[in-house]
């Protein structure tokens, strides 16, 4: 099998997709619509652009592996997922739509004050733009493995070159083009997956019955776990992680919410959300499937790793074998028809650039509106927006090379717990202004948003320490509630 070639020409390929539909999106669009999309946006294309939005190319490549030493224990959380759709829709859309926002964060600056406004606005920036660059850093490198490394094409080249495309489909649309990408992007995750599952199950020699019968009798099947309540696959810690973890990620995230936003109305809003969190169940239990389907694959086949079965017959994994590379690894080098490997690049360019340009204009719309202080109506909102939107091109590729220059799964993993702490004061934030009445100290919010992750980092350090007590999931309340407590002490008598 010719690798570079060809995930090089399926990348050509759905670039042009890309291209053709960010025409179609932005013809005809006035262009201050760029940050709402017109708010015109038929639910059911909300839908379809919202189940496949959380999903980056991490998760494309990662979650069919994981099934190898957590069954489909994820299932849990994204049952979870589900119900937290529902708080979205039915506590913060109406808010949203209430005040009339473009973004999510102007809703700080009406409740508390422009400080708090910006420091929501500004904890998004970084959360994002670190989120979202670790991403598709992950998704480049495994791009420079498979086809440009042996071209002989640089590291910068592959970021520039596809950072540059990136800008370029995103720059006319705005929302509107992104929400059309998405739909695209969703298609296409589907399709690849069912696909992958047919073709290696027929490897299998495997009907639709047999097939079922395998992922039954399966280990890596089981979903619900409540033996072990220290355990991560405790039911009752993933689906409540699942719960508020969309809530904080998507509900506030001003990246995932503007698809949302340039809804109709608050019913058709509510109705597309819904409808992506129910259809989401199915989605991810397909890339568990692909994960047994792979996993029995691998073992059939007994495909090696260093001189040692990559899946032993007790389900055991290889000494040094990544489960993340389990899909690529039987896409091109397991013995398949070519078609496998080309669902597999269809699938990660899918995931992958569709998630940064999604980032790249909510990056683009968060900073224009929140920290310059762009009205949505301004005349002089589309060259503002362009320059801004050049610049976080600029800042995401210059991040992407940052991580390749240090290169450690230490840094990758620093930068994602970051992230994750950017968000517990948003949340706080969100969660104070909803249900606790009255004013607070606007200007001394942005020193507790600031201590709350610090003082949860040593909060956790300590239990790590002293009770050997590893917190998890957990940090994310934790945070937003050392949030809501400095805004107690920030409160106004009046």
């Amino acid at each position: 099998m010719n690798t570079p070639i060809i995930v090089l020409a399926t990348i050509i390929g759905y670039f042009i997709l890309l291209f053709l539909i960010s025409w179609l999106a932005s013809r005809g669009s006035d262009k201050s619509d760029a940050l709402t999309g017109g708010r015109q946006a038929p639910w059911f294309i909300v839908a379809i652009a919202m189940i496949g939005a959380p999903i980056s190319g991490v998760t494309f490549a990662s979650v069919p592996g994981m099934v190898v030493a957590k069954s489909y224990s994820y299932m849990q959380m994204v049952f979870g997922f589900a119900v937290g759709y529902f708080v979205i829709s039915y506590v913060l859309v109406p808010l949203f739509f209430k005040s009339n926002l473009v973004s999510i964060y102007g809703y700080l600056k009406d409740r508390f004050g422009g400080h708090t406004h910006k420091t929501g606005a500004w904890f998004f920036f970084i959360s994002k733009i670190l989120g979202a660059a670790v991403r598709f850093y992950v998704v480049c490198v495994v791009l420079q493995h498979l086809v440009f490394g042996p071209l002989h094409i640089p590291f910068i080249v592959n970021v520039i070159a596809t950072i540059a495309l990136i800008f370029l489909y995103t720059l006319q649309g705005g929302v509107k083009t992104v929400i059309w990408t998405d739909t695209l992007k969703s298609t296409c995750l589907v399709l690849s997956v069912v696909l992958s599952i047919f073709f290696v199950a027929r490897a299998l020699d495997l009907d639709f019955a047999g097939m079922c019968s395998a992922i039954a009798d399966s280990d890596t099947s089981r979903i619900f776990f409540f033996d072990n309540p220290t355990e991560g696959t405790y039911f009752w810690k993933q689906f409540l992680a699942g719960v508020f973890m969309v809530i904080a990620t998507t509900g506030l995230d001003q990246d995932l919410m503007q698809r949302t936003l340039a809804s109709k109305n608050i019913k058709e809003s509510k109705k597309g959300l819904i409808v992506s969190g129910i259809t989401q169940i199915f989605v991810v239990a397909l890339f568990l499937v692909l994960g047994t389907i792979l996993t029995l694959y691998v073992q059939s086949k007994g495909l090696m790793h260093n001189g040692v079965p990559i899946i032993d017959a007790s389900g055991k994994l290889a000494e040094g074998f990544k489960t993340d590379s389990i899909f690529a690894l039987v896409a091109f080098d397991g013995g398949l028809n070519v078609i496998v490997g080309i669902l597999f690049t269809v699938g990660l360019v899918a995931a992958a650039y569709s998630a940064a340009g999604s980032a790249l204009t909510a990056l683009t719309t968060s900073f224009t509106v929140d920290i310059l202080n762009r009205d949505a109506k301004d005349e002089k909102l589309a060259k503002t927006r362009k320059m801004v939107h050049v610049t976080m091109a600029a800042i995401m590729g210059l991040v992407i090379y940052v991580f390749y220059m240090l290169s450690s799964d230490d840094a990758i993993s620093a930068v994602y717990a970051l992230a994750s702490f950017t968000y517990g004061p948003i949340l706080g934030l969100f969660v104070y202004g909803m249900f606790v009445k009255g004013n607070v100290r606007d200007k001394f919010v942005p020193i507790v948003c600031v201590a709350a992750p610090i003082l949860s980092w040593a909060i956790q350090w300590a239990m790590k320490t002293y009770c050997d007590y590893t917190i998890g999931f957990e940090l994310l309340l934790l945070n937003a509630a050392l949030t809501m407590l400095g805004l107690v002490v920030l409160r106004k008598s009046k």
